[in-house]
């Protein structure tokens, strides 16, 4: 049993004031793995009041000193990096492989992209006689998923810290560990007091207790669409990434073997657990048999079960709420008249020591509609739906076709076709074939999929008040 009962607040670890104490289970099998204080608003004015104590010289810094303490955590957190594979593991169900290969490779590049981004970044600007100043908002409540525990605090954090501010994150209540990893790491690294707090509260009372806070500037908040309503309705600033329903387009001359491996690995991946999951792959009519056939085989050839096991790709999902929520979405595809390929309700057949886990089989729908309750709305499981299109003019509408504006993949063997498909999908961040993801470019996207970017130069602007200051002298 893994207990966390301390906050990280003014540099050091100290006990609620407040405390609910919440049990967490394991996603794989379902018994308990451990209990988590969370606080309430009197730790949370703490942290607040520590950030605020500690802005004013840390606005001070300089971008050298900013970049040389980035590069200081980036260091210590590759130290710790097999810590953070195992708590994401533990807390979120991610394959061991995933946590070890994606989960914390992309997370530890935040440090260090955003170290490289600020040496190159310009902050001071002359035109003629005025001086355009870019400067730190102020104290930041950072609000973090618990679908990427690992690298949504890192790629927060690392952005706010480049600009200079100071910051108090919360986590997920169902993904604790690796934020607690984190502030292990930024304390190892020498963070001056103040500068990052970490508070454990319900998700619930969040928006209640930051967005009333008068010392708090700013809200970056990584989450679902109706609880960001909650969040900071008043004139703090606020910077969302709400999620997506990301589509794939494999246009008519595109390789198999790309288009299916996209496609299992931006939908499939990480339990489909991913703002940017390919949920929507839009297939040639005539090459949808092929197309298929192909899916089926692959994805029933993938393992499914212990996390811990090096052959597994698709573990379980985060919790047994979330488990329902999938199997609600499956069973409404079969009831609107989606064509079930494979997969389908229930649990896949497991060992008995894993029959608690929180296991979805891995489900591709055929006949899918873009109207359809499976085409629209967010499921966050391992469910993909395929819809069969007539020109590319139609995958690209019905790619369009969407209140989300996130993430888009185009499969196709012409790459200069496939860029010109990609500039007309309305989304923050497109991938063509099998390129790698880019963790050093920015990350955000159009319409209800969020305001504002995070990650790299994008993500530290964010963060950067512009200033001029007319009539200045030599």
């Amino acid at each position: 049993m893994r207990e966390l009962q301390n906050l990280y607040i003014d540099g050091t670890w100290t006990a609620p004031v407040e405390r609910t104490v919440l049990e967490r289970t394991d996603p794989a099998s379902g018994r308990p793995i451990g209990r988590v204080a969370l606080d309430g608003g009197a730790d949370v004015d703490r942290a607040v009041t520590a950030a605020r104590s500690a802005f004013a010289a840390f606005a001070a810094t300089t971008p050298a000193e900013r970049t040389e303490l980035l590069e200081t955590i980036g260091a210590e957190y590759a130290r710790r990096a097999e810590d953070m594979a195992l708590a994401v593991t533990t807390e979120l169900g991610s394959p061991l492989n995933l946590s070890r290969t994606l989960h914390v490779p992309s997370t530890q590049s935040q440090f260090h992209n955003a170290a490289q981004a600020l040496r190159n970044m310009k902050l001071v600007e002359e035109r003629g006689r005025t001086w355009v100043r870019r400067e730190p908002i102020g104290v930041c409540a950072l609000i973090t998923p618990w679908n990427y525990p690992a690298l949504q605090p890192a790629g927060k954090v690392a952005s706010a810290l480049a600009a200079g501010c100071t910051t108090v994150l919360k986590p997920a209540q169902l993904s604790p560990y690796s934020a607690v990893v984190l502030a292990e790491v930024l304390d190892a690294a020498g963070i001056p007091p103040g500068v990052f707090n970490l508070v454990m509260i319900r998700g619930s009372a969040v928006g209640d207790v930051l967005n009333a806070h008068p010392e708090v500037d700013m809200i970056s908040f990584t989450g679902s669409g109706p609880v960001s309503v909650s969040v900071a309705p008043t004139a703090k600033r606020l910077v969302t990434e709400l999620g997506g329903k990301s589509p794939q387009i494999v246009l008519p001359d595109a390789d198999l073997d790309t288009a299916v491996n996209t496609a299992v690995l931006y939908a499939l991946g990480n339990s489909g657990q991913t703002c940017g999951a390919a949920s929507r792959t839009l297939v040639p009519r005539e090459r949808l048999d092929e197309f298929l056939t192909a899916l089926t085989t692959r994805v029933q050839s993938l393992k499914v079960g212990d996390p811990h096991a090096p052959d597994t790709f698709v573990g379980p999902v985060v919790s047994a709420d979330q488990w329902d929520t999938v199997q609600g979405y499956i069973h409404k595809g079969i009831d609107e008249g989606a064509r079930l390929v494979t997969g389908g309700p229930g649990k896949p057949d497991l060992p008995d020591t894993l029959r608690g886990g929180h296991f979805v089989k891995p489900t591709v729908f055929a006949d899918v509609t873009n109207n359809m309750t499976i085409a629209r709305e967010e499921i966050f499981g391992p469910v993909m739906s395929v819809i069969a299109y007539d020109s590319v003019e139609d995958a690209i509408s019905a790619a369009n076709d969407s209140p989300y504006g996130l993430c888009g993949y185009v499969t196709g063997a012409d790459s200069l076709r496939a860029r010109a498909v990609a500039e007309r999908m309305r989304t923050g961040y497109v991938l063509i074939n099998d390129a790698d993801f880019d963790f050093n470019t920015s990350w955000g996207g159009y319409k209800q999929s969020g305001n504002g970017r995070e990650w790299a130069d994008f993500g530290i602007g964010e963060y950067l008040e512009t200033k001029s200051i007319v009539g200045v002298t030599a």
